[in-house]
């Protein structure tokens, strides 16, 4: 994500001359504009939740996760939105919006810590033109000219995971992620195992302190990153264990860096570079150039790759040389970033409430080859959906060869515009994910065919079905084997039938020994003896007194008993958990559990008609329709019976007495993430007193429930005055049946 760490990126030491000596440098061209806007038809305000929303979802995934659901251009091409629209709306900028906020999120497995100042995000530009404007800008402000220019230092962007490390008299006593700018990680006992940090700052960097002294302590910043050769050696083990390998090594370093064993952090080979100090006014230097041979003379790890520029062409030929010379560097990098040189003019110019005024990061281009499409293959989701995937002729991208990419949807091949035969452009969308980006029209065969999405599916051969709306076609077999594992493992989770002890990699060698293929063999086919006998894994690192290296790990007869007791357990939890482990399209916990209670067993509910299910509150015909197509599913009809034969409670008991309506004639919306129990939980409880709960914030809310993360509507609750509560005040109406005064 473009602004995923402090990104004062800096190098020193050896900056005299070219970047990487006298090279041909490349010329630059425009990257692609960010996404329009909305349509007229689409408020702004309507927008810009949207986007506030999917910033938000997109961020926790990759900060909090470390598992991105989007590629950075992507990202940046949605801030980028959001900045244009509140810029000519700016009404819409709350304190909650995205942009005036810093990315990151603070896990609870770690001790938090408090930055000496915040840890701001930088902002971006996308190509030359945004560059230039912001150079020209700030040359304004600061009143530069041809006789005093302002000097900026132009450092590699170092795509890597941002640290802060806290020296006291000269010794290293803490290291923090920078989480959400504020507050941070304690991962000191992992950093202490990285080679280049300084366990204390060495005297010749002391001689430049002022006369003030150091002080108690001094916070550094800088980028924890994975050299190239260690990503690839670290996949290669990965994939000689069976383990699924990082997606890049800006993962790769994230993920070792918070390990919770210090000891796998340490074989992991992590580097780092420091660029940045939280309060340069101990030092005695007054510029970023003097500050990054200040960071040198300590013995830190600094970026060779620097150089000081005093005017725009300067800029643009070190940004066109680091560009012409990424993949000669054994780490990756993804821009170069822009500071004002001064100390004293940084300070002048201030931040903003998310970054810098003083700096900027300019995002290198995708690079683009020419290849070959050969095929278009349907590759099934574990929940049915069924994606098109080009398949083309090997070719090298950003580093690494690749020789497939996801089309998505055929709506999105029809946009495109792509054949098979055809000559195609691809890249790496954030120099990550590969993606294609369209055909090369003037070499198309005379005889190419559109593409057109296969009616059944093919893993299992059932119709395959696309609903009105929406872009996706999907397989609704439960037999399906493309979707067993998803399926199978849901079952198991805690909201569903609560099978302590099956894992996810655990139940993927079920399926692949054939012992679980449906929901119902977890009851007529899995055995002590099977589960026991299957292997989780093996010894490959190291021979210890129980494995030799190499030897497979079974889960073993002790563990085995105890899951299929859980197994047997599971077969009284009732209707509700049985109809939200089926997994059916629509159906939640909470909606798993109206159904239930409305019709008390399995064999009424599938009597039920669509007409008599959408009558429900809460349900509707969206819902209906998704599960009258399920149990109209022979394959899925079957399923169920076995489970009814094999004594899985199909009948719902309600156990708890009705509670007084209290609640009635209000509306609550829930949004993010609550500490005690679900969203789905939470709104149970309050329908049980009478509430209604909805999905959208409109002006007929009575309160909106905000947890952790909370995105968009949270947005759009303040911007209509609609009474916000945190998980407390929920607990307190949950207990006590009444809500505050709206």
């Amino acid at each position: 994500m473009a602004e995923k760490t402090n990104r004062n990126n800096a190098d020193a030491a050896g900056m005299q001359g070219s970047l990487f000596g006298d090279v041909d440098a490349p010329s630059f061209s425009a990257q692609e504009p960010a996404e329009k806007p909305a349509s007229p038809a689409r408020t702004a305000r309507a927008r810009a939740a949207e986007l506030n929303r999917i910033l938000n979802h997109a961020a926790y995934a990759y900060y909090a996760l470390d598992t991105p659901e989007m590629t950075d251009a992507q990202f940046d091409r949605y801030l980028q939105e959001l900045l244009a629209l509140e810029k000519a709306n700016p009404e819409l900028v709350t304190p909650d919006s995205y942009t005036q906020r810093v990315g990151g999120y603070v896990s609870e497995q770690f001790e938090p810590v408090r930055h000496a100042s915040r840890m701001y995000s930088i902002d971006d530009a996308m190509n030359l033109d945004e560059l230039d404007e912001w150079l020209a800008r700030t040359d304004e402000a600061l009143g530069s000219t041809p006789e005093n220019p302002v000097a900026y230092t132009c450092e590699l962007k170092i795509d890597g995971l941002g640290v802060a490390l806290t020296y006291t008299d000269a010794q290293l006593v803490r290291a923090a992620t920078r989480g959400d700018g504020t507050t941070g990680e304690n991962v000191t006992a992992n950093v202490l195992t990285i080679h280049d940090v300084p366990r204390a700052l060495a005297p010749e960097g002391l001689k430049l302190v002022a006369d003030a002294g150091l002080g108690r302590s001094i916070e550094v910043r800088g980028e924890v990153y994975m050299p190239k050769h260690s990503f690839v050696r670290l996949n290669e083990a990965a994939d000689a264990a069976g383990r699924e390998p990082f997606a890049n090594p800006r993962n790769a370093a994230a993920g070792s860096l918070r390990q919770k064993d210090p000891k796998i952090t340490a074989h992991r080979d992590l580097e780092t570079f420091i660029y940045a100090v939280a309060d340069e006014s101990p030092l005695s230097v007054t510029s970023q150039w003097e500050f990054l041979h200040w960071l040198s003379s300590c013995g830190f790890h600094v970026n060779p790759n620097a150089r000081r520029c005093t005017c725009a062409a300067e800029v643009h030929d070190f940004c066109a040389t680091a560009l012409a010379h990424r993949e000669d560097l054994d780490y990756d990098i993804d821009g170069v970033v822009v500071k004002v040189d001064s100390f004293a003019s940084q300070t002048a110019l201030g931040f903003t409430a998310r970054a810098p005024r003083w700096s900027i990061a300019f995002k290198f281009p995708p690079e683009e080859k020419r290849t070959v499409l050969r095929d278009i293959r349907i590759q099934v989701g574990r929940t049915g959906v069924l994606t098109p995937v080009a398949e083309f002729d090997p070719v090298s991208v950003a580093g690494s060869t690749i020789a497939r990419a996801t089309l998505h949807n055929i709506d999105e091949i029809r946009r495109k515009n792509v054949r098979v035969g055809d000559t195609i452009v691809v890249h790496k969308a954030g120099d990550v994910i590969p993606e294609v980006v369209g055909p090369v029209l003037e070499l198309r065969p005379a005889d190419s065919k559109e593409f057109q999405m296969p009616t059944h599916c093919p893993s299992c051969g059932s119709p395959v079905v696309r609903e009105e709306g929406e872009v996706a076609y999907r397989c609704v077999s439960i037999d399906c084997p493309a979707q067993a594992v998803e399926r199978l493992i849901h079952w198991g989770s805690r909201n569903a039938m609560d099978i302590d002890g099956l894992g996810d990699e655990l139940v993927g060698r079920l399926v692949e020994n054939g012992t679980l293929t449906d929901v119902a063999d977890y009851y007529d086919k899995l055995t002590v003896d099977a589960l026991a006998a299957t292997p989780t894994g093996r010894a490959y690192e190291t021979s210890t007194k129980d494995h030799t290296e190499g030897e497979d790990i079974l889960v073993g007869r002790t563990i085995a008993e105890k899951v299929m007791e859980q197994v047997n357990e599971s077969r009284s939890r009732g209707l509700a958990r049985v109809l939200f482990g089926l997994g059916i399209r629509h159906v939640g916990a909470n909606v798993a559990t109206v159904l239930a209670r409305r019709f008390g067993s399995l064999q009424a509910l599938m009597a039920a008609s669509e007409e008599d299910i959408a009558t429900i509150d809460g349900i509707g015909p969206k819902i209906a329709a998704s599960v009258r197509e399920f149990f109209s599913v022979p394959e899925n009809v079957r399923v169920l019976e076995r489970l009814r034969e094999a004594g899985v409670v199909l009948e719902e008991e309600i156990t708890e007495p009705e509670r007084p309506q209290t609640l009635a004639g209000l509306t609550f919306v829930l949004t993010g993430t609550l500490e005690h129990f679900t969203r789905d939980e939470a709104g149970a409880q309050l329908k049980a007193l009478g509430a209604k709960v909805s999905g959208s914030v409109s002006k007929r809310t009575s309160f909106v429930v905000a947890g952790a993360a909370a995105g968009s509507k949270l947005t759009k609750a303040q911007s209509l005055g609609v009474p916000v509560l945190d998980e407390a005040a929920l607990e307190r109406i949950l207990e006590t049946g009444e809500a505050p005064e709206a």
